[in-house]
């Protein structure tokens, strides 16, 4: 089987990085992935979807530390739901895409958020470019 999802957007917030009880790092964050298609009239319009996006451990740390809103990422993992009970007693879905692997897209210097290189989850903090 296969669950695999790969995206390119801009962040809609910054990330929020907090700390399970046993200490493992989890950062999470909205991307807005945008296209454009023609109506029926023929003009160009744009759609945006938004994900919810969480990043554990040290690729957690890596997108708390490196990206910020507006930066330009390439994310790729699975997607993933869990229930929860909001705050009308309703059980509801959510979805969301559980990150393994993270590219920053916006150019080093465009907003600060770096380079180009690809950051995963076997990536250590000496492998930072910068």
């Amino acid at each position: 089987m296969l669950n695999k999802i790969m995206l390119i957007g801009n962040l809609g917030r910054d990330p929020e990085l907090s700390y399970t009880p046993s200490g493992k790092a989890i950062a999470k964050f909205s991307l807005a992935v945008s296209r454009r298609r023609r109506d029926e009239s023929g003009e160009q319009r744009e759609e945006t979807q938004w994900f919810n996006i969480v990043a554990w451990e040290r690729l957690a740390e890596t997108c708390n530390n490196y990206l910020h809103k507006g930066s330009k990422v390439y994310i790729e993992g699975r997607m993933t739901s869990r229930k929860y009970t909001d705050k009308d007693g309703v059980e509801r879905t959510a979805w969301e895409v559980t990150a393994t692997d993270m590219e920053m897209l916006t150019p080093k210097g465009g907003d600060g958020s770096g380079g180009g290189s690809g950051y995963g989850d076997e990536m250590g903090a000496d492998d930072v470019p910068f």
